[in-house]
């Protein structure tokens, strides 16, 4: 056993120095790029109760979030699997305000289980979001700081795909689909089984034209899937018309906004679909098969906490942009350090509170140490000179 005590529990990852410093370059240059779009940074707690962790759209996070016994109340508590609940509390509850809200959070969450085959359960969860605004034009803006933080983690040719919920919702609603039925084809379209969708059709003797609309759906993705979706879905219940054209006016907007950023469309992809309302997406980049960002429209998110509001937002894990990213090496280099004997001498003192000042690192010899001062990423030293004064010089 004693030769496993290095090993680390399945999807959970420890950062060694040169990545740490790395992640916390990355984090402060996104949160700056937030306070300069005006989102505030919230941090909601690591621990929560079980009941605030898993109302609302936290009701999917059951099965993800580890579960103990608060030893002071006796009631149950939960580590934190997804921040976006706790920050809907924060805007319904602790800020009370009228005007929309632009809130961010950075921080860790833990998973009971990995997402994919080499997902994290650890994520170093990163998101932004509006509350209080129900119109296309949040969903824009989410959209474009999206793009804006995938161009910070340095991923230039990422692309889009988006849906919206209410299609599906609307024919389950208007097919009178019960809540099994509803599941159980929302999962096989997850899937795109499509022999599994005709077959389940097929069962239940839907309308002819509800059934025909329904089995469309794997099909309607790709770049021109809303124009394929406007002539399939021509006769559909107006729930759905109206989705469709909302998902229509995001792709103009953002087409407007953002003509460089590619935009795919999968009206069978239901991201978070037990909680969302609105429109769905999620971002890609080149060569890289899993997204790596993801959000969507969640209205009334704080009905629960006692003040329903629209919201829409995003979120990512702050490791993932780092692998994917390209040239963060370059923009984040570390420059060398400066060796310093270990000596009380006060103009050495001076010398090095100046050059620390100025932002170099310093890093003084402990006596007995033999280690090689590249080891520590020193280049150059202090060395005196003599008159007294001290100057830096090449190792």
């Amino acid at each position: 056993m004693d030769e496993e005590r290095w090993l680390l529990p399945t999807g959970i990852e420890e950062v060694l120095p040169e990545q740490a410093r790395m992640l916390e370059a990355l984090r402060r240059e996104l949160l700056d790029l937030y306070r300069r779009w005006g989102y505030e940074l919230v941090i909601p707690p690591f621990l929560d109760y079980l009941e605030s962790l898993l109302t609302g759209t936290g009701r999917d996070l059951d099965l993800q979030t580890l579960k103990l016994t608060d030893q002071l109340s006796g009631r149950l508590l939960g580590v934190r699997a997804d921040m976006t609940p706790q920050v809907a509390r924060m805007d319904a509850h602790e800020l009370g305000r009228c005007s929309p809200a632009r809130l961010c959070y950075l921080g860790t969450v833990l998973r009971a289980l990995p997402e994919g085959t080499a997902g994290s359960r650890s994520p170093l969860q990163l998101g932004a979001e509006i509350f209080g605004h129900a119109g296309v034009e949040s969903d824009v803006e989410i959209l474009q700081l999206l793009i804006a933080t995938l161009g910070v983690a340095g991923i230039e040719e990422a692309f889009l795909d988006l849906g919206h919920v209410g299609i599906f919702r609307g024919l389950a609603c208007a097919a009178e689909l019960s809540r099994e039925q509803e599941i159980s084809l929302f999962e096989a379209l997850q899937r795109k089984a499509i022999p599994e969708i005709e077959s389940l059709i097929d069962s239940w003797g839907l309308d002819d034209a509800l059934g025909a609309m329904l089995r469309e759906l794997p099909e309607l993705c790709g770049d021109d899937a809303l124009e394929r979706a406007e002539r399939v879905l021509v006769n559909a219940p107006p729930a759905v018309k109206v989705a469709l054209a909302y998902l229509r006016r995001v792709a103009d907007e953002l087409n407007a906004w953002l003509p460089e950023v590619p935009v795919h469309f999968d009206l069978a992809e239901l991201r978070g679909y037990q909680y969302k309302t609105g429109v769905v997406f999620a971002a890609f980049a080149p060569n890289s098969g899993q997204e790596i960002a993801r959000g969507g429209r969640y209205d009334e998110i704080g009905k629960v906490f006692g003040r329903a509001r629209p919201a829409v937002g995003f979120s990512a894990d702050l490791r993932v942009l780092m692998r994917v990213g390209c040239g963060l090496e370059q923009r984040f280099p570390e420059a060398g350090a400066v060796l310093a004997p270990w000596s009380a001498d006060a103009t050495l003192q001076a010398m090095v509170q100046g050059l620390r000042a100025a932002g170099r690192r310093v890093i003084r010899a402990l006596p007995g140490q033999e280690a090689d001062a590249r080891e520590w990423g020193c280049e150059e030293r202090l060395v005196p000179k003599a008159d007294g004064a001290w100057v830096v010089e090449p190792l």
